[in-house]
């Protein structure tokens, strides 16, 4: 049964066995935040502190408490142009647009860390509040 289902089987015909390094390091986070959880306490707040701010200046963000902010901009061409002024101003976002996601859901997805820091966060917040206001998200 096992040789037939390993014949047959679509999804295990095309998966791959995970590389050795990403086996290790994924064992050694695992066993570090097994240990410590200094660094989940950390990313937490970080994004706590993130939303709020965000929220705080007029920006509309989806989703639950996750590090993953994805701050709706609603227009596609508006988040491309937003997301490469950010970029050209320091601040690495992502921009998504249909067809990704679907049509007037255009966002900015940030991702925070718990390698941030307070500073590098509020310098991002600012930038944020300068692109919302030059490109008329926020007021």
């Amino acid at each position: 049964m096992i040789e037939i289902l390993r014949q047959k089987s679509r999804p295990y015909l095309f998966s791959n066995t995970l590389a050795p390094a990403i086996v290790g390091a994924s064992i050694k986070a695992i066993n570090l935040i097994s240990n410590d959880n200094s660094l989940i306490l950390k990313i937490q707040n970080n994004t706590k502190y993130f939303r709020n701010k965000i929220q705080k200046i007029g920006f509309d963000i989806k989703g639950d408490i996750h590090p993953i902010v994805p701050i709706m901009i609603y227009d596609d061409k508006i988040a491309s142009e937003m997301a490469d002024y950010m970029y050209e101003n320091g601040v690495y976002v992502v921009g998504f647009s249909y067809p990704v996601v679907p049509k007037g859901m255009a966002r900015i997805r940030v991702q925070i860390s718990s390698s941030h820091t307070k500073h590098q966060m509020d310098k991002a917040i600012d930038l944020f509040e300068k692109a919302g206001k030059k490109f008329k998200i926020i007021k």
